[in-house]
C-alpha cells in the first residue's frame, strides 16, 4: 500500500468505526459499541505513527497525546475506569500542550486567548459542580487542563498547520458531549454529535504530523 493512500485508508476506517459505533449506542449494543470504540481508536493511532517523524519534538509529543487518548477510550469502555480513563485524557491534553510550545513557548501564548477560553470553561464547572459528587476534584483538574490545551492550540493558530485549532476546538466541545452523558443526564443525543466531533478532533492533529 502505497504511502499516500494508506492514510486515506484510516481515514476512513476512523469514520466508519465512527458511524459504527453511533449506531450500536443508538441499539444499546454495548459488545458492538466497544468494539467499534476501540476500533477507531486504534485507526487514529496509526494514522499518527504512520505519518510522525518521532525525531521532531512535535510529532513524539502528539503522537504520545493520541496513545494516551486511546487508552482512555479503553479505560472509560470498562464499567469502573472512568477515574482512570479522565486520567489518562487529563495527561493526554498535556502532552498535546506540550506538542504546542514547541511551537510557541508557553511565556508566548496571549493572555487573551486564555481568557477568552476561561468564561466558558468557568460556565461548563458551574453547570456540572451539582452532579459531580466525589469527582468534583478530577472533573475541575481536567476542565483546567483541556482549557490550557486550547489555549495553547488557538496561541499557535497561524504558525501550526491549520487543523490544529480546529482539532483541539472540536475535542473540547466533544467532551462536553461528553460530561452531559456521563454527570447530567444520559441521553444519546449527546454521544450523536460528540462521537463523531471527538473522532473529527483526534484525525485532525494526527494530521498535523509530518508536517
Amino acid at each position: 500500500m502505497g504511502a499516500g493512500v494508506l492514510p486515506v485508508v484510516l481515514i476512513a476506517a476512523v469514520a466508519a468505526a465512527t458511524a459504527a459505533l453511533v449506531a450500536a449506542e443508538l441499539r444499546g449494543r454495548r459488545r458492538t459499541a466497544v468494539a467499534a470504540k476501540v476500533t477507531a481508536s486504534v485507526a487514529f493511532v496509526l494514522l499518527g505513527l504512520c505519518r510522525a517523524n518521532l525525531a521532531t519534538p512535535y510529532d513524539a509529543w502528539v503522537l504520545a497525546a493520541l496513545v494516551l487518548c486511546f487508552a482512555g477510550d479503553v479505560l472509560l469502555a470498562l464499567p469502573r475506569g472512568l477515574t482512570a480513563g479522565l486520567a489518562c485524557f487529563l495527561v493526554g491534553h498535556l502532552a498535546y500542550a506540550a506538542a504546542f510550545s514547541t511551537v510557541v513557548p508557553l511565556a508566548a501564548w496571549p493572555w487573551p486567548a486564555a481568557a477568552a477560553m476561561a468564561v466558558p470553561s468557568a460556565a461548563v464547572a458551574v453547570w456540572l459542580w451539582p452532579h459531580l459528587g466525589r469527582m468534583r476534584i478530577p472533573v475541575l483538574a481536567y476542565i483546567a487542563v483541556i482549557t490550557a490545551m486550547v489555549w495553547g492550540a488557538l496561541s499557535v493558530a497561524g504558525r501550526a498547520p491549520w487543523p490544529v485549532p480546529a482539532g483541539a476546538l472540536l475535542f473540547y466541545l466533544s467532551d462536553l458531549a461528553v460530561a452531559r452523558d456521563r454527570f447530567v443526564v444520559r441521553r444519546f443525543a449527546s454521544r450523536a454529535w460528540g462521537l463523531p466531533a471527538y473522532y473529527a478532533a483526534q484525525v485532525l492533529l494526527a494530521l498535523t504530523l509530518g508536517r
